[in-house]
């Protein structure tokens, strides 16, 4: 029975290899072509494609075939990625088959069905061109086939349905095929949050701006940890949903993301409102910046060919060229629109871009293709942000943007995204300096020696000289200054402290919070020697037992002690019997004074009977 299965599907597979030859090529476009009615989405490019049956991923219709023809660029060889095959089963898949051929070789891959399925996901083979032949009879069930190819210089290559569940490393960096935009799968999140580890990883990176659907390309992108919620967003034609948390999430790296800024903004018109209280509210170019508070920019009514025009900034050195390479232009990759605001519904529904580095000639944007004027999907309420990219990215100063259709009226906000190129400088031609002829004195020898080479200019060297004796001077003032005030405060610290001092033979009438002789305590061999006596009328003051009896009481209408110069006392105060204090024994030498007979001193010459002002003469300290 296995050799009678194995004959049998050898002669099918030369049966449909015949059928596919009969049909004939399908022209000479490189990226090949596809023919039949059973062919669903299919977008062929030189370099990668997605093809997929008729109504994919539904039951594929009975009795229908499809032909698509792979080509790759000259010395390149195409690899193939198995999607999905689900084509209902039968002996050696009779009622439903996929068939790979290669024409030019006679090498045949299949078939392939249900109940035979390829044994790996990726196919390489070692042709340039490919065929690939789909045909189905009477079915009940199947879901038909996706399939994705590429180039062999892209081995990391993928399918649509590839999802960032299928990887566990951190870092990852797959080839998406073009294409994969329009295949069924689910995406959640948005460019600046991240997407959902579930997500459908190339069709995510479309709706990230990462790549371009019509081309395809390398994706780089690193799985972090997830967050409790994914916001929805519209971005480059694609609606994501709103998800809960995960275990990872897919944050895409994309070189240039920051919004640019604009320097300028204009318009073809802009639309004065006159509102129901009789205010003006002015809707100009200048309010069409994204971040701008309240209402947006909005044309005049009426006019069906309104404009917004961008201007990124001015020259960095203003040429007669534009093409200077000083003159440093910015590159786009991108744009963000939005209506009016929430409280108008006025917002643009689709737009195409231009773009001018002088301001007056005009390319219009065509995107990857480059056939026709690409258009743009904008925004489909007044507060939502849309999201578009350029890729390839834009290389100019002004960017122009016009509407194409509108909701009740033509109003944006608009900013671009992208990254500013290293400026670039050409570099100056070398010119040699000449110096300057320096006279040779006839009558008197040069004031000063010529160095070789160097050219002295008398009148520069002068005005240097100046600010350098000005500056000189200046110094020399500051330091002069700030001596003075130095020595000024070392001689006034020692008149302070003189001030302080007793002099020997006077009273002392009040204590100085400077130096006060009770704050400074005596030294012991003073205390031992000579015990201070006491001031009269501090009574506060007491006397160590060992020296000095108790002091009496004094009354409380005792008068101090007056100056030194023996007068009488004071008019109109009563005198006082003399209080005798006992004071220590005169040194040796000390004149002047005499001791009354309890042992006070009194000034000589000075009567006991005329209430003379007694003395107390302290030691030095």
């Amino acid at each position: 029975m296995r050799a009678g299965g194995g004959a049998a599907r050898g002669a099918l597979a030369v049966a449909l290899l015949r059928r596919c030859l009969l049909l004939g090529p399908l022209g000479m476009r490189p990226a090949g072509g596809q023919e039949g009615d059973g062919c669903g989405h299919t977008l062929l490019t030189p370099h990668s494609g997605t093809l997929s049956s008729k109504n994919y991923p539904g039951t594929y219709p009975n009795h229908t075939a499809c032909r698509w023809r792979l080509r790759a660029p000259p010395d390149t060889s195409l690899l193939l990625a198995f999607g999905d095959v689900d084509l209902e089963p039968s002996e050696s898949c009779a009622h439903s088959s996929l068939l790979l051929a290669d024409p030019q070789a006679g090498t045949t891959y299949g078939p392939f069905c249900r109940n035979a399925v390829p044994t790996t996901p990726l196919l390489v083979t070692n042709s340039s061109a490919v065929t690939v032949l789909f045909n189905s009879t009477s079915h009940r069930s199947g879901r038909g086939l996706l399939l994705s190819y590429a180039t062999s210089q892209h081995p990391d290559l993928v399918s649509c349905l590839v999802r960032g569940t299928h990887y566990t490393q951190e870092h990852v960096s797959v080839y998406c095929p073009a294409g994969c935009k329009d295949i069924d799968g689910d995406i959640w999140g948005n460019p600046s949050q991240g997407y959902r580890d579930t997500s459908v990883l190339c069709k995510a990176a479309v709706h990230a701006g990462v790549i371009a659907d019509e081309l395809g390309g390398q994706v780089t992108l690193a799985r972090e940890k997830g967050i409790t919620l994914y916001e929805s967003a519209f971005a480059n034609g694609l609606h994501s949903k709103r998800g809960s948390l995960s275990e990872k999430r897919l944050i895409f790296h994309k070189a240039c993301g920051d919004v640019l800024e604009v320097a300028a903004f204009n318009a073809s018109s802009w639309w004065l409102e006159v509102d129901a209280l009789g205010q003006d509210r002015a809707w100009v170019a200048e309010r069409a910046a994204l971040g701008t508070a309240g209402h947006s920019w909005a044309a005049e009514p009426g006019s069906d060919s309104a404009w917004l025009e961008l201007d990124l900034g001015a020259r960095r050195n203003v040429t007669a060229d534009s093409r200077d390479p000083s003159w440093a232009l910015l590159a786009p990759t991108g744009i963000i629109t939005k209506g009016s605001s929430e409280q108008y519904d006025y917002y643009v529904t689709s737009y195409r871009v231009s773009s001018s580095r002088d301001g007056k000639n005009w390319r219009p944007y065509r995107g990857s293709s480059g056939q026709e004027d690409k258009v743009f999907e904008g925004n489909a309420d007044s507060y939502g942000e849309v999201s578009n990219a350029f890729i390839p990215p834009i290389v100019a100063r002004y960017i122009r943007v016009t509407p194409q259709s509108w909701h009740q009226r033509v109003a944006l906000k608009v900013a671009l995204v992208g990254c500013q190129p290293a400026r670039v400088r050409a570099p100056r031609p070398y010119v040699p300096s000449v110096p300057k002829e320096v006279p040779v004195p006839t009558s008197r020898p040069a004031s000063h020696t010529p160095i070789p080479g160097v050219a002295l200019d008398p009148e520069k060297a002068g005005s240097t000289l100046l600010v350098m004796l000005l500056i000189g001077g200046f110094v020399l003032l500051c330091s002069s200054l700030l001596l003075l005030a130095f020595l000024c405060r070392r001689k006034r610290k020692p008149a302070a402290e003189l001030s302080c001092g007793i002099t020997k033979g006077y009273p002392k009438l009040e204590s100085s919070p400077v130096c006060s002789l009770q704050s400074l305590p005596p030294p012991g061999s003073a205390l031992a020697s000579f015990p201070t006596a006491a001031v009269p009328g501090d009574l506060s003051q007491t006397h160590s037992p060992e020296y000095a009896e108790p002091l009496p009481p004094e009354p409380e209408y005792a008068t101090p002690f007056s100056e030194p110069d023996g007068t009488r006392g004071i008019t109109g105060l009563p005198c006082t019997p003399l209080v005798r204090y006992d004071a220590p024994t005169p040194r040796p030498g000390d004149r002047g004074t005499e001791r009354t007979a309890g042992g006070i001193p009194s000034p000589e010459g000075a009567q006991l009977g005329d209430c003379p002002l007694s003395h107390v003469y302290h030691e030095a300290l």
